[in-house]
């Protein structure tokens, strides 16, 4: 079957027991702050399972958009590294809102399993929560299964809660065995390892209590039913797939991955970056699609995580420009009948991610190359913890999430020093507070012959001469360097490069000199000096330092762009603020 008919198939089933289809809610929650994106079925029917919201019906059936990636439910991480993990999926669910209870919802899982999917019985295992009896006698005497295809698992595994208070119950889950082969040792078993052998695919959530404030649990006065089925998991085991990833829609992605990259799909680890990038642009288009826009707080920042991770692989892949952004048509191809939306939304989707990469992708390659120069350093002198100021310097100057270098850490095996980048990402935001710095990431560190960004000094401003208003190429001298290597803060008596301010991002160039050339990647401004983000690019390093007469030349085209979407954002706002007043 194919995904698309294993969707309709479910549907159908339950449509015939009574059970009205609802489509899926947004995946950005438009009505509840308390999630950053939909990660479940039953997240649209969270008022009618408390009884703060009446339906006309009291069956319903779903195929959920879903996304992973934070809080509660984080699979970011996992993904690509394992062969069932996803941040986006889609949860195939049916409910019951006081109507029936544990007996049909197990009767009507098994029933579909094994006679609308066709799957043998003699494959199929169920765990139950281990005092639930009454699930145990229900799957054993009423449905069939084995006495000792059944198991008990305790609360972390088969005992479902809304949250600290609300409704909850235990839940029952099918899992198959998809074969010894698969298994990771002697000591292999349901319950007793996580590996690949046993795959659960299906949760029946039996929600029969409410937890109160004090801690105990009543009994509630209509219990309900809430169960998930994973769209891909399912898919694969049907499809005899290896993986989700080696579903119908997944190969379209990899394919497309693999034919832009010129590196053919691995089921591998050399098909990882193939898997985090066809996960992704899921993620990243159904958010968008739904209203979900890159940002740096929030569930902005989330989405913002997932594109540059999946920018990172890009580049691994040797992808140039939009990579990411060049997968959108494979993904409209493959989901765009069952999601209208991806196609309503195609241009938007694309135009920003192909934004963001561009942005993030001025700055890729530096921190890239940085990372790699460290590790070198570090395997020369037997270390495995990567310097926490290091991985500053990746965040505030190369925007590589924490998150993300620690992923590439870990791939390289090694640990980062997080107490170090946590004192000074605490160092800069403080003085941020205190100085009242307008910057993409804070403060500056300003003590000449240091790169460390917690190290500052008191001293008197110079105001940098800003030519840029008249101007895009200027001569100038340096006032002041800080850093060390390849990557600079330069400060100049006199400049064209406009610093980021009143909502316009900084200008980007080339300050050069006879002896060398730098690229400035950003420009923020201090205390009336402009403070420039520069690459050495060539030349020699040595040369660059306080007095050197310098020729600056800003981006002309970048500026110009910059320029007319300021000014076409301060027009949307006068318009929006006419209309909508």
């Amino acid at each position: 079957m194919r995904a698309a008919e294993i969707r309709r198939t479910f549907l159908e089933f339950f449509a015939a027991r009574g059970h009205t289809v609802l489509p899926s809610s947004p995946v950005v929650p438009l009505d509840d702050p308390t999630l950053l994106f939909a990660n479940a079925g039953m997240n649209q029917f969270k008022g009618v399972f408390t009884g703060k919201e009446k339906r006309p019906y009291t069956r319903a059936a779903t195929s959920q958009k879903c996304l992973r990636a934070g809080g509660k439910h984080n699979d970011l991480e996992n993904v690509g590294m394992t062969k069932r993990h996803l941040t986006f999926f889609e949860m195939l669910g049916n409910f019951s809102f006081g109507d029936y209870f544990k007996r049909d919802a197990c009767a009507w899982a098994w029933e579909l399993v094994t006679k609308g999917f066709g799957l043998d019985p003699k494959d199929l295992w169920v765990s139950v929560f281990r005092e639930d009896d009454e699930a145990r006698a229900i799957w054993k005497d009423q449905v069939g299964v084995r006495a000792e295809r059944i198991v008990g698992l305790g609360e972390k595994d088969n005992f479902w809660s809304m949250g600290d208070v609300g409704p909850c119950g235990p839940c029952s889950e099918i899992y198959i065995d998809r074969g010894a082969d698969k298994a990771c040792g002697k000591e292999c078993g349901l319950g007793k390892c996580d590996c690949d052998r046993f795959l659960e695919f299906w949760n029946l959530v039996f929600m029969q209590y409410e937890s109160r404030a004090d801690g105990t649990r009543v009994p509630l006065p209509r219990p309900s039913i809430d169960t998930g089925m994973g769209l891909e998991r399912i898919a694969a085991v049907l499809q005899g797939a290896d993986s989700v990833f080696e579903i119908d829609l997944f190969r379209a992605l990899t394919g497309e991955i693999a034919r832009k990259s010129g590196r053919p799909y691995d089921p591998g680890p050399a098909g990882t970056p193939h898997r985090v990038i066809a996960d992704h642009v899921r993620s990243l288009a159904f958010a968008i699609a739904d209203g979900g826009y890159p940002s740096n707080e929030g569930r902005g920042y989330v989405v913002r995580r997932i594109l540059r991770r999946a920018a990172r692989f890009a580049y691994e892949l040797g992808g140039e420009g939009a990579f990411v952004a060049g997968i959108v048509p494979a993904l409209v191809g493959a989901m765009g009948e069952a999601f209208p939306e991806l196609r309503e939304q195609q241009g938007t989707i694309e135009k920003i991610i192909r934004a963001e990469e561009e942005q993030f992708g001025r700055t890729l390659r530096t921190g890239m190359q940085r990372f790699a120069e460290v590790r070198e350093r570090m395997a020369k002198k037997n270390l495995d913890l990567f310097p926490g100021d290091e991985a500053f310097f990746l965040h505030d100057s190369c925007g590589f999430p924490i998150d993300l270098t620690e992923q590439m850490a870990r791939e390289k095996g090694v640990g980062v020093d997080r107490a170090g980048f946590d004192r000074l990402m605490e160092g800069q935001k403080e003085r941020s507070r205190t100085t009242h710095t307008v910057g993409k990431a804070g403060a500056y560190a300003v003590k000449t012959g240091t790169s460390d960004p917690s190290v500052s000094s008191p001293r008197t401003a110079r105001a940098t001469e800003f030519l840029g208003y008249g101007l895009l190429q200027a001569e100038g001298h340096i006032l002041e360097t800080v850093g060390s290597g390849k990557d600079l803060q330069v400060i100049l008596d006199r400049t064209p490069f406009y610093a980021e301010s009143g909502g316009q991002v900084g200008d980007t160039g080339v300050i050069a000199a006879e002896q060398f050339e730098l690229r400035v990647i950003d420009v923020q401004k201090r205390d009336g000096e402009f403070v420039h983000l520069a690459q050495v690019s060539g030349g020699s390093p040595e040369a660059i330092r306080a007095g050197v007469r310098v020729t600056a030349t800003v981006d002309a085209p970048r500026r110009a762009d910059i320029i007319r979407n300021h000014t076409a954002t301060h027009l949307l706002h006068a318009a929006l603020r006419r209309v909508v007043a």
